[in-house]
């Protein structure tokens, strides 16, 4: 009996970003460095095995400092934290990495210098993600007010319209975060803007692969977490672009092969916290069931690397 036959195209580039790559890196040589157990300040990256993987390293995965043991170092996720985390840290005068994508930290550092002139600011991002957190955190209560859709941008009401910013999550959707800025700036045209964009290149990327190649996918898969920002965005992007079908999985155990009825051509791509091996077993799942063909879909080439911190190269 012949088998279905399965386009797949593969998007490029996907998967891990630079900043993904430093943080994991962090924690894999600061357990060598220290040995274990290093303790990590929430979730390192949004993807739990990327997490599983690091435990089993032992790296230990807390929510908060004060579940640390103070003589054990502890690693401040990707995401960033607000300013009250290392400052407790040096007050229990905790070994600690920072992990935060410099992506991230660029973000922090336009937040701060917003404040010192004055002015009222805006983030735009998600309520409760821990950047969003993190970032907020950098100021005083108050300081910065968040905007997540379009709806609050048309209500936001500054003390001062004439002297606002704007600062954004790294990991949202290019379009939607457009229309939010474009709210703004026609409210408040003499709003201060990014002096580069804060929507990290990877996010960028990865969605203008999906753009390039969801038109004619009867389904599109994203290999994702559900707590992963950018990994939902890209689910959302590729129905936008013209796919019929969009899901986010956690990896091919999360597939329902139900879904591949009438399925001629798959898009597939994976956010900036899912491993390579999560596509591969993906792809060969899919080789397992149908008369599959891969199409790699190039849209551009990374060439970011971060350094590590200098902590991790000083001895011991």
């Amino acid at each position: 009996m012949d088998r279905q036959k399965l386009q797949i195209r593969l998007a490029a580039p996907r998967g891990f970003c630079a900043g993904v790559d430093r943080a994991i890196q962090i924690v894999e040589e600061a357990l060598g460095k220290w040995g274990a157990p290093v303790y990590v300040r929430h979730e390192i990256v949004h993807n739990q095995h990327v997490v599983s993987r690091l435990e089993s390293l032992g790296a230990v995965f807390v929510e908060e400092l004060d579940e640390c043991p103070p003589d054990r170092p502890v690693v401040f996720s990707a995401h960033g934290v607000p300013k009250a985390v290392p400052a407790e840290a040096e007050r229990r005068n905790m070994v600690y990495v920072d992990a935060t994508c410099p992506l991230v930290s660029k973000v922090h550092v336009e937040a701060e210098r917003h404040h010192r002139a004055g002015k009222e600011i805006v983030l735009i991002g998600h309520a409760g993600h821990p950047e969003v957190i993190g970032t907020m955190g950098q100021l005083p209560d108050g300081a910065i007010s968040l905007i997540e859709t379009e709806e609050d941008a048309q209500t936001f009401e500054p003390k001062d319209p004439a002297n606002t910013a704007f600062v954004t999550q790294t990991t949202l959707s290019v379009d939607d975060t457009a229309s939010i800025v474009a709210i703004l700036q026609d409210r408040f045209p003499g709003i201060a803007t990014p002096h580069k964009e804060d929507i990290c290149y990877a996010t960028t990327n990865r969605q203008e692969a999906v753009k390039a190649m969801a038109k004619g996918c009867d389904l599109f898969l994203v290999i994702g977490a559900e707590t992963s920002s950018n990994s939902k965005r890209l689910v959302e992007v590729a129905l936008r672009a013209g796919a019929k079908d969009s899901r986010l999985v956690a990896s091919a155990a999360d597939v329902d092969w139900d879904w591949f009825g009438g399925v001629g051509t798959l898009g597939l791509t994976a956010g900036a916290s899912a491993p390579e091996d999560l596509v591969q077993g993906l792809i060969a799942a899919c080789r397992a069931r149908f008369d599959i063909e891969v199409e790699h879909v190039t849209t551009a080439k990374e060439t970011v690397t971060f350094k590590l911190p200098r902590v991790l190269a000083a001895e011991v």
